[in-house]
């Protein structure tokens, strides 16, 4: 059976004790060991040059995929607004991955070489093109599956490609000789069915199933709430079904607002007649219990224990919706064990050739 990936994190407001610490707890590196994982504190950003270097020499490992995040995650661990590093050393055939290069332009993907099976990537939220680029980078791929998330940060959102990176979509593709099992978990859940827009216009919804928007809404959210809607706000969310997906995804999208006179409802994402709708509710039970369930499905998936893996979760997870620090990290742990596990807290989260939200997204190497 192949050993686990190392892997090792740390929270120090100096970057070189937190590097330090992450080196002397990986130990002795396997000469296997060809592409290491790295997420940084957003507090690192302006050091991320030099914190790659140190793990490049300390370790010898070659190839380096990562992002900086408000948040790190590790094994049963979060570091949420703390200065904080998260770093695994996965070990790959040199013939079985490859680095992805900075793709600014959905143009840029159509240059890369064909043949690779899976990607792990990470962007840069300020490209309006990301949606695009990961439709793209999915589609250039054998099974259309790209996973990671898009950088987190108070200031200069980078990424980690070989060095220091931004501007665009980057990461590592995969042969179809690497095994791994990823699974999408939403964490919110429906009030009610699905209704067709029968009216609306960029991102206003004006009629649900020929009714005016926001009644519907005021129906299914209940009478406490529809009496005062602004205390709806971060509680209630929009969901668009995912076409042609085949278990029930949908896209979740903030409500920005209503206009009770006309009874329309502004939401975060450009629609159009035809599309479904419905509305959702956030809440800790619904993210636990959606999390669990995902859990034991990848679980299932696998024949023997994953080597590693690598998380990405909203930055509205967290203590901010499982209710405590680590909760959602430690029922990760629970369930699969003392995988070692790394990751960051995303701007939006990939999975397939989707920006997501308020979701967390798995990926096991077995």
């Amino acid at each position: 059976m192949n050993a686990p990936f190392k892997s090792a994190h740390a929270a120090d407001p100096d970057w070189t004790r937190a590097a330090r610490s992450c080196v002397e707890a990986l130990g002795e590196v396997p000469a296997t060991a060809t592409l290491g994982f790295l997420y940084v504190s957003d507090a690192f950003v302006a050091d991320l040059e030099a914190i790659l270097d140190f793990f490049r020499h300390a370790t010898g490992v070659p190839h380096w995929t990562g992002s900086v995040g408000v948040g790190v995650c590790a094994t049963g661990v979060e570091y949420l607004e703390e200065p904080a590093m998260a770093v695994m050393l996965g070990e790959f055939e040199a013939a079985d991955f490859r680095m992805l290069p900075l793709l600014r332009d959905p143009g840029d993907v159509a240059a890369l070489p064909s043949g690779a099976y899976f990607a792990v990537a990470h962007g840069d939220p300020a490209n309006p093109r990301i949606q695009e680029l990961v439709e793209a980078l999915a589609a250039h791929t054998a099974s259309g599956f790209v996973v990671g998330g898009l950088s987190s940060a108070r200031g200069e959102a980078a990424q980690i490609c070989d060095g220091v990176v931004s501007g665009g979509l980057s990461g590592v593709q995969f042969s179809e000789r690497v095994a791994i099992a990823t699974r999408l978990s939403q964490g919110i859940s429906p009030l009610g069915p699905r209704h067709v827009i029968t009216r609306g216009n960029k991102n206003i919804v004006a009629a649900l199933d020929h009714r005016p928007a926001l009644d519907v809404m005021k129906a299914e959210i209940g009478e406490v709430l529809a009496r005062d809607l602004r205390r709806a706000a971060g509680y209630i969310f929009v969901g668009l079904p995912v076409r042609g997906s085949d278990t029930g995804d949908y896209l979740v999208r903030n409500i920005l607002g209503v206009d009770p006179q006309n009874h329309l409802v502004a939401i975060g994402e450009y629609v159009e007649p035809g599309d479904e709708l419905l509305f959702c509710r956030r809440d800790q039970q619904a993210a636990e219990s959606d999390l669990l369930k995902m859990l034991t499905s990848i679980s299932a998936q696998l024949a023997s224990p994953a080597r590693g893996g690598v998380y990405y979760s909203c930055l509205g997870r967290g203590r901010h919706m499982f209710g405590a620090p680590n909760r959602e990290l430690g029922l990760i742990r629970e369930v699969l064990g003392d995988v070692p596990l790394v990751g960051f807290f995303a701007n939006g989260e990939i999975s397939r050739d989707r920006l997501y939200g308020y979701t967390g997204v798995l990926t096991l190497f077995a």
